[in-house]
């Protein structure tokens, strides 16, 4: 006899259900948080910016070598914040925000799904956790995962109001908007505008914005979103300019940040996002082209108008960035919740039909699926050499991804193929994200990280000493400042230390060391040859030293 918890769900059922959500959160997105330092410019900076607020107990203004940072709004370092509290100013811990935002979404498809397509919820919130750019960024210390989450979250509860006249999730969609314009922005605003906007355009029904614009959601949205707002401009009058201006409407229109990219840059980017699903989205998105091409108004009386939403959801975002002349991959990341869903859908449509899926779509996708194993089992010969190695563990890896590639399409082509999708699909993902990190994290954190450079640099002081920098990546650079919680100075910008300290230059620039020291003395100390990195000690200029 089972125990009821709920619309229609036995208790084992329900725990098994909350189980597996668990185990799938924890390993694709809490796993390996440390395993690899942090990277690129980004990740450091932010996590830096949230370690100077907290050493201040200063929750308004975010700083970066004590100077005012105003590129980006206040979300993620209040995160970060709460998280080097709880566990200590770590890489990992910077990186923790990201790995929860990832998990609100997916507990937020599961909720969703519970509640207007019950049954489907395991499908589709597994779905969404296996994406691979949820998966990705959930490992980054970032601002595109919180923009990501409250969006979607935002995204889910609007459509929840639209299909129930429930004021409760219209306060929701408010009150997560207002967030998501806390993580990274306006922009969210945007988006979401347009997306309803589209929306009530296709059912022909004006009355859906103007019922959106509720009066005590607008003053929700206000009393969360504002007060940062408000205290972080009467500190800066320059803030409006700078964030709103330089931020966000320069690096739409210009290349000001020189992140230039081709127009179709975010197809390939958003395809890659959506694997293991691409195939399938792909599928779903011609299928719902075609009714709604074909039912107009009757798709949103039929109740199949989720997917119409959900089609707008994904497609809005990518027009939307692939407009801007400053093109990054995150800054799509919001778009790619509701390809997963759309899949969910897709499965809960054919599911129990006599008629497959096309075989070129199933084959489409045994192939996407099982495909990533290969660069994942050479990842380390990848990011060594620059390319694919062509010896005998590449060939073992694409024996062993043509196995799984089969079947996959063979569980596919099989009665119970689409009541499978999800299962079959997660075991090349679980094996995937299982061998980047096992075999790619040590290679990664070695070539592409400051981390190890770091450690190294303080096993060589026999005091601790400031650090100066000349001729490095900005990667370096910020790396270097987070890991040694200290300003870097850089030569090439005239900041030369007064006092002894220590110099990180590419291999082979001695000589250049002359011309910004004059005479005095330079040690060489050693390398870090992974990364083409000398490190010196430099006297100080006053003579005694």
């Amino acid at each position: 006899m089972h125990v009821s918890v709920g619309p229609g769900l036995p208790v084992n059922q329900r725990t098994r259900e909350w189980l597996l959500l668990a185990g799938f959160c924890v390993f694709l997105f809490f796993y390996g948080l440390g395993q690899f330092g942090l990277l690129g410019a980004d990740e450091p900076r932010y996590a830096q910016v949230a370690r100077e607020m907290l050493e201040r107990h200063d929750w308004i203004t975010p700083t970066l070598g004590g100077k005012p940072w105003l590129e980006k709004p206040v979300l993620y370092y209040w995160q970060a914040m709460v998280a080097y509290s709880i566990f200590g100013v770590r890489d990992w811990a910077a990186r923790l925000p990201s790995a929860l935002d990832a998990s609100l979404i997916v507990l937020g498809v599961y909720f969703f799904l519970r509640k207007f397509r019950p049954g489907f919820q395991l499908d589709g919130a597994l779905m969404t956790a296996s994406a691979a750019g949820l998966v990705g960024f959930a490992h980054s210390a970032s601002t595109d995962m919180p923009l990501a989450a409250m969006f979607s979250l935002a995204m889910l509860a609007w459509y929840a109001w639209w299909e129930t006249s429930q004021k409760i999730y219209l306060a929701g969609f408010y009150i997560f908007l207002a967030l998501a314009v806390l993580a990274k922005g306006p922009v969210a605003t945007g988006l979401a505008g347009i997306v309803i906007v589209l929306f009530a355009i296709a059912a022909k029904d004006g009355c859906i914005v103007l019922k959106t614009l509720w009066a005590p959601g607008l003053l929700l949205f206000f009393l969360v979103a504002l007060p940062w707002y408000v205290a972080i401009e009467g500190r800066y009058p320059e803030f409006f300019r700078v964030f709103i201006f330089q931020h966000n409407l320069a690096r739409f229109g210009s290349n000001l940040y020189h992140h230039e990219q081709p127009f179709w840059f975010y197809l390939p980017v958003g395809a890659l996002a959506l694997v293991p699903w691409s195939a399938f989205v792909g599928a779903a998105t011609v299928e719902v082209v075609q009714a709604w091409w074909v039912e107009r108004k009757a798709l949103f009386e039929s109740g199949d108008a989720l997917n119409v939403f959900l089609l707008l959801w994904l497609i809005v975002p990518v027009v939307f960035f692939s407009l801007s002349q400053s093109k990054l991959p995150g800054y799509i990341l919001p778009a790619i919740p509701a390809g997963p869903l759309l899949v969910a859908e897709y499965v809960r449509r054919h599911l129990g039909e006599d008629d497959r899926p096309p075989l070129g779509v199933i084959g489409l996708h045994a192939v996407v699926a099982a495909a990533p194993l290969v660069p994942a089992l050479t990842v380390a010969y990848l990011i060594g050499q620059h390319r694919l190695s062509w010896g005998t563990g590449t060939m073992i890896a694409c024996a062993i991804a043509l196995v799984l590639a089969a079947g996959i399409a063979v569980t596919l082509v099989s009665k119970l193929g689409l009541r499978l999708l999800y299962f079959v699909t997660l075991v090349p993902v679980v094996l995937v994200v299982a061998a980047l990190l096992k075999i790619g994290a040590p290679v990664v954190d070695e070539i592409l990280s400051v981390r190890p450079v770091a450690r190294q640099l303080a096993g060589m002081e026999m005091k601790p000493l400031s650090v100066a920098v000349m001729g490095v990546k900005r990667e370096t650079e910020f790396g270097l400042a987070f890991y040694r919680n200290q300003t870097i100075s850089r030569y090439e910008l005239h900041q030369v230390p007064f006092d002894e300290h220590l110099l990180v230059a590419p291999t082979g620039t001695k000589d250049a060391i002359a011309q910004f020291v004059g005479g005095r003395r330079v040690s060489y100390l050693g390398d870090f040859p992974a990364q083409q990195l000398d490190f010196y000690w430099v006297a100080g200029s006053n003579p005694g030293n």
